[in-house]
């Protein structure tokens, strides 16, 4: 099983895996709340240009895909520091829980490019300085 870059948040994936569990897996939109590292170029960097790319490559072959992504240029509420918002689509809730564990899921997660690995790898660690956080609509 690949190793989460983050830690999720056990109450949450209870709750997702009881609607799995329930017979009635419908499908799921997700909300990532990231914040980025200076060195990942957000927006416009290359490491951030190769994370989304190994992303959307990642959720494609597992049948999701990102709804939309918007910069957070304002936050009037919360205390969370957020660079952006990603509505992730699933096609089910298994498929979200099953995506660390989907073929070349630890490529994705770990590597990025063949041709620089330890820079994906730094990234991942690095570039979400809080992310993968998600919310259920």
């Amino acid at each position: 099983m690949t190793q989460m870059a983050f830690p999720r948040n056990d109450a949450e994936l209870e709750a997702i895996r009881a609607i799995v569990a329930s017979g009635d897996d419908p499908p799921v939109v997700m909300l990532n709340l990231n914040r980025y590292v200076a060195r990942a170029g957000y927006p416009d960097g290359s490491l951030y240009r190769r994370y989304m790319s190994a992303l959307e490559a990642l959720l494609s072959r597992v049948g999701a895909a990102i709804l939309w992504r918007a910069p957070v240029v304002g936050q009037p509420v919360g205390e969370q520091a957020i660079d952006e918002v990603l509505a992730v689509w699933y096609p089910t809730h298994r498929t979200f829980l099953e995506l660390p564990n989907s073929p070349r899921a630890e490529e994705n997660y770990l590597r990025g490019s063949r041709h620089d690995s330890q820079a994906s790898l730094d990234l991942l660690k690095a570039i979400l300085l809080q992310g993968l956080k998600c919310v259920r609509l």
